[in-house]
């Protein structure tokens, strides 16, 4: 009775060891891949900046006026008008080695900035859009956050807010076009977003 035990035991033994190193020689070649392309990347020479997508915060079509008076709002105000004057670029998703081979090493500090700019811009918009929401402001909050999706952000309560105001509105149809343009995101929070919506459209 022992002996097809030991046998099975022997058998299993051998299978885990092979898909050890099964795992360990793909690892390997992952991580020599990986040197490789960083290395490619590094001696990739700088590469003119015209293509890229900068996002221009448009002003006139945003709700400067309102409640002007609330220190949290207004500092809001502020961060966008210092943000006017800098590039701003949503590289979400693009990792600093791709960022060098696109656009050449010597730029990838400047990449990284227009990225954080990018960064502070989508937080200032869900804060404000929140903020003017609490205070009544449906439908100008709704503006706030329709820009802020346009830029493919991937502030996941930004998508809430927004499938929630559709849903007061009886506008659910557009959450099916939020939930299309979440399905594309390059973010590490696309499968949040996605969730979020598919409730709300349900």
């Amino acid at each position: 009775m022992k002996i097809p035990f030991f046998a099975s035991f022997i058998i299993f033994i051998v299978w885990l060891a092979y898909e050890l190193s099964k795992t360990r020689r793909h690892s390997e070649k992952n991580e020599s891949s990986f040197w490789e392309k960083e290395a490619q990347a590094n001696r990739t020479r700088r590469k003119p900046l015209d293509s890229l997508n900068y996002i221009t915060i448009p002003f006139d079509r945003l709700p400067m006026e309102l409640l002007t008076e609330d220190e949290r709002i207004s500092e809001c105000h502020r961060i966008l008008q210092v943000l006017k004057d800098s590039p701003i670029v949503n590289f979400t998703g693009i990792s600093n080695t791709e960022l060098k081979l696109e656009y050449g090493a010597p730029n990838l500090n400047l990449l990284m900035r227009y990225d954080e700019n990018y960064t502070t811009l989508a937080g200032t918009l869900q804060k404000w859009a929140l903020l003017l929401y609490e205070a009544g402001y449906a439908v100008e909050a709704k503006n706030i956050l329709e820009f802020a999706i346009s830029t493919d952000t991937d502030v996941s309560g930004s998508y809430r807010l927004l499938s929630s105001i559709y849903t007061e509105e009886g506008q659910t149809e557009k959450i099916a076009d939020l939930l299309k343009r979440a399905e594309n995101l390059r973010s590490g929070s696309k499968d949040t977003i996605v969730h979020i919506l598919q409730e709300s459209y349900r």
